[in-house]
């Protein structure tokens, strides 16, 4: 469903390649909520916020060092953006997720789509410009 194209490119290798990395994990959530055949998809929903967790925190301190390094001017508009994100990952409650399963897959893939489309596009890609 989520594919990584040459217009999601910010011409900076590094982070496409961990741009890449968020399309593969927002795939993974996609997949898990069309897979008819495992009927508790808690587990895999904890597993991909986790992952979430650790990308975020990861390509985010590397794409904020890279703006620093080339004194970008939108930086503190993305450390806001960045901390928006690992808040919306870290809101997500337990038990929610347990008894509403399907809707936080559903909940999760808007944010990601939203994420994906409207901040890599029109955020990120003007770091590279």
């Amino acid at each position: 469903m989520y594919r990584f194209k040459d217009e999601f490119k910010t011409g900076i290798e590094g982070i496409d390649k961990e741009h890449q990395k968020l399309f593969e994990i927002a795939n993974r959530a996609y997949e898990t909520l069309m897979d008819d055949y495992i009927p508790d998809k808690y587990d895999y929903i904890l597993d991909i916020l986790t992952e979430l967790k650790d990308y975020a925190q990861t390509h985010f301190r590397h794409e904020e060092e890279y703006m620093e390094s080339i004194k970008y001017k939108r930086l503190f508009s993305q450390k806001i953006a960045h901390q928006q994100f690992i808040e919306k990952i870290e809101s997500y409650d337990l038990q929610e997720i347990d008894e509403n399963q399907k809707d936080v897959i559903l909940e999760l893939l808007d944010f990601l789509n939203d994420w994906l489309v409207n901040h890599i596009m029109y955020a990120d890609k003007l770091i590279g410009q």
